[in-house]
């Protein structure tokens, strides 16, 4: 099977995010997009506690038919490395090939991450437009550091045409406190 692994903090999971997973999908590239949130960020970016993020993540890709949501950071827990991740659903699944989902963005910070070359061997990147591209297809100019930012500001009514219906739902003030850091 040919799977996607599409990483992040998805703090919180937005449009994008849900879009990029059926651009994915639609291209044929791959079979099953498997998401991945963060359980602590690398760089150390303070994060909404794990449980809140997956339900929110598994609320968002509920909509994406041949997606799932994979708890494996979590489960390995310590800080989020994407080449122990990797090696672990290798491990886990050795009949996968697996491509790693990252956004131009992403590409341009390579040097930053631990052990990059290992990472493409593993999974070679599956690489999204963001912002302006000159790729046909663009995802929208929205990030979770844009959303909490709204949600400072104006509370969930803010966000109601960047987050997916089912993530707004479930966006009560203990939520978004939580999605803030104001603990």
């Amino acid at each position: 099977m040919r799977v996607a692994v599409f990483g992040g903090s998805f703090n919180p999971p937005h449009l994008g995010h849900v879009l990029a997973g059926t651009y994915i999908l639609a291209t044929g590239e791959v079979d099953h997009v498997l998401v991945v949130p963060a359980y602590r960020h690398a760089f150390g970016k303070p994060l909404a506690p794990f449980p809140l993020r997956m339900a929110l993540t598994e609320a968002a890709f509920s909509c994406v038919a041949q997606s799932s949501v994979d708890p494996i950071e979590y489960e390995l827990s310590g800080e989020s490395r994407s080449i122990h991740t990797l090696t672990a659903l290798a491990r886990l699944h050795p009949t996968w090939r697996m491509r790693l989902v990252v956004g131009t963005d992403v590409v341009a910070e390579s040097h930053k991450w631990f052990r990059f070359d290992e990472i493409v061997q593993l999974a070679p990147l599956l690489v999204l437009p963001r912002g302006e591209s000159v790729v046909p297809v663009i995802l929208p100019r929205v990030s979770s550091t844009v959303i909490r930012g709204m949600l400072r500001a104006g509370g969930p009514g803010a966000v109601r045409s960047l987050v997916p219906a089912s993530v707004h739902a479930l966006l009560d003030a203990e939520t978004v406190r939580l999605l803030l850091g104001d603990a």
